[in-house]
């Protein structure tokens, strides 16, 4: 059949109209219609996020970051605290705008997502007990058995390690893992750093050792295509860091010395 320039002309604005209409990035009108900001993220991780023993309530360095930008943004915040395996599932779902979750790079990089400007770099160290004199450095787990939280960044680093170890024990939350090296059931954990410090200065009886083994980059996460609300993001993101208020949740939180 032949086509006429007319109808070629409507076929083109026809698709292209629908090309738009299936692509639009509505992320930010869409937290604006609502007037909130919806974060996921799991609150089994201080002094990133978690709940008070004897209030029950939220807090942390994201907790108070991601009010921060969203007071920047001019909507309020509502913190939904998830299986942290299900996060990422969650957020292609709907069920969350933005991960602010000590979320590395390496760890969002497996799903099609956005990533924000890097707004924290964690090290990975060792850990064990105070009385252990037999590691000191990452030479030293060679043969021995060592925790690690499944699908953390930590996890990825002792993945890349290979068969150095005697076993290696994955946990669904840190926690376990330090009960277990507490009662000397494995040898050593390889955690983010700042939980390492909370976790030393709430349980005594642990201490780091040797250099960190990587710095991982820790990026707010968001479905793919949020490009408007990543936009707005990074904004806030850097207001904040101009105007000292990121500082001092940073001293707040995240302050090791």
């Amino acid at each position: 059949m032949k086509r006429t320039p007319w109808l070629i002309f409507l076929m083109l604005v026809l698709t292209l109209s629908w090309t738009t209409a299936g692509f639009a990035d509505d992320s930010w009108k869409t937290v604006q219609g609502k007037n909130k900001l919806v974060v996921g993220f799991c609150a089994h991780y201080p002094p990133f996020e978690s709940r008070n023993l004897k209030t029950n309530a939220l807090e942390g360095f994201d907790v108070d970051l991601g009010r921060a930008l969203a007071h920047e943004l001019g909507v309020d915040a509502t913190f939904v605290d998830a299986e942290w395996q299900g996060l990422l599932g969650g957020l292609q779902k709907g069920d969350f705008d933005v991960l602010i979750t000590c979320m590395s790079k390496s760890e969002a990089r497996a799903s099609n997502v956005n990533m924000s400007d890097v707004y924290y770099e964690l090290p990975d160290v060792i850990v064990v007990n105070q009385t252990n004199s037999d590691i000191r450095a990452k030479a030293d787990l060679k043969g021995k058995t060592v925790g690690v939280q499944l699908g953390s960044g930590s996890e990825q680093i002792i993945d890349r390690m290979g068969d150095t170890f005697k076993d290696v024990k994955k946990y669904n939350y840190n926690p376990e893992a330090f009960t277990d090296l507490k009662f000397n059931r494995i040898d050593a954990i390889v955690v983010g750093y700042a939980y390492a410090v909370n976790q030393i200065k709430t349980t005594p009886g642990f201490k780091v050792v040797g250099e960190p083994l990587a710095k991982a980059e820790i990026v707010m996460v968001m479905k793919k295509g949020s490009d408007a609300l990543t936009h707005r993001l990074n904004t806030a993101l850097a207001t904040l860091r101009a105007n000292t208020v990121y500082d001092a949740i940073q001293t707040k939180w995240l302050e090791i010395n």
